[in-house]
């Protein structure tokens, strides 16, 4: 925990550390209200990035000297230690950031890790995972998990990007309220899935199973499934989000339940679901493409 507590202002540089799907919406909402440097491994997107004003880092090490906030937008645990604790990463840097926050989906372990490394050289960290969708940035809910006095450093930034910033609790809870939601999604996504395979199968047209239900006022309507029926019925499989990405998610929330000595059985089961969809090829896919395994896909119907 750092102890200087004034919030970074309209004047202080933000570092992006992944500039993905998230990373860039991330970017996009913020570059009217600050500096931005930006670094990715993935070299058209950070061109994207500077095209649109942002200045591109060689690495990690250079984009947190320049950074007063470092944001990272990652895929998974691996490259966050990488990315924070690595040769080149964020510590390594001859000058850091005030404070680290975390965007990504990770494990409580992780996140835990990197916050004792940050401390150790003098540098803030949360994890604030997001909720919500890239589109919906903005808008946002963060549950973060950390210090007050690095949230109050942070929280001129992510308030820019979520309507909700929530301290839940130390570091590691964000993650912790970020993989659960994360279960549910996938519970969600599974059935909708299964019962859109079944309502065709059963004489249904797909796109009337969908719109009764959609606007019935029924208790079983989520938003998830308003948001993924429409696109099964219209076979779209465009991805807001990966079955690779909910998969990896799903795995981490699986084994925090199983460390913890929680025996969950939907949660099982949905794991199982997104394994069988990567089986079969559906992983770069929209996490709706799952109703293809119902539909006879690299499984027995």
């Amino acid at each position: 925990m750092v102890e200087e507590t004034a919030g970074i202002g309209s004047t202080g540089t933000v570092g992006i550390v992944g500039t993905g799907t998230m990373g860039s919406a991330v970017a996009d909402v913020l570059r009217p209200h600050h500096r931005l440097v930006v670094w990715d491994v993935d070299e058209a997107s950070v061109r994207r990035q500077e095209a649109a004003g942002s200045v591109v880092a060689t690495d990690v090490a250079e984009l947190a000297t320049e950074a007063d906030v470092v944001l990272l937008s990652l895929p998974g645990p691996d490259v966050v230690r990488t990315v924070v604790a690595g040769e080149c990463g964020v510590l390594a840097a001859a000058s850091g950031p005030r404070v680290i926050a975390d965007l990504s989906t990770v494990d409580p372990g992780t996140a835990r890790a990197m916050a004792t490394a940050a401390a150790e050289a003098g540098v803030g960290y949360l994890d604030a995972p997001v909720l919500g969708r890239p589109h919906r940035c903005g808008a946002w809910t963060l549950p973060v998990g950390g210090a007050e006095a690095d949230l109050a450093l942070a929280r001129p930034v992510l308030e820019k990007v979520a309507s909700r910033v929530i301290r839940v609790g130390d570091v590691g809870a964000g993650s912790i309220l970020k993989l659960l939601n994360n279960l549910m999604f996938g519970a969600i996504n599974a059935i909708t899935a299964e019962t859109m395979a079944a309502a065709e199968r059963l004489g249904l047209d797909p796109q009337t199973y969908y719109s009764t239900l959609a606007d019935s006022g029924a208790a079983s309507v989520s938003n998830l499934f308003r948001e993924i029926a429409p696109k099964i019925a219209a076979r779209d499989w465009s991805p807001a989000f990966t079955v690779d990405l909910l998969a990896k998610d799903n795995r981490l929330g699986l084994a925090v339940l199983e460390d913890a000595g929680i025996t969950p059985p939907v949660a099982r089961a949905v794991v199982g679901l997104n394994e069988d969809a990567r089986s079969a090829g559906l992983g770069a896919l929209d996490t709706s493409a799952l109703v293809q395994l119902f539909e006879g896909v690299g499984r027995e119907n």
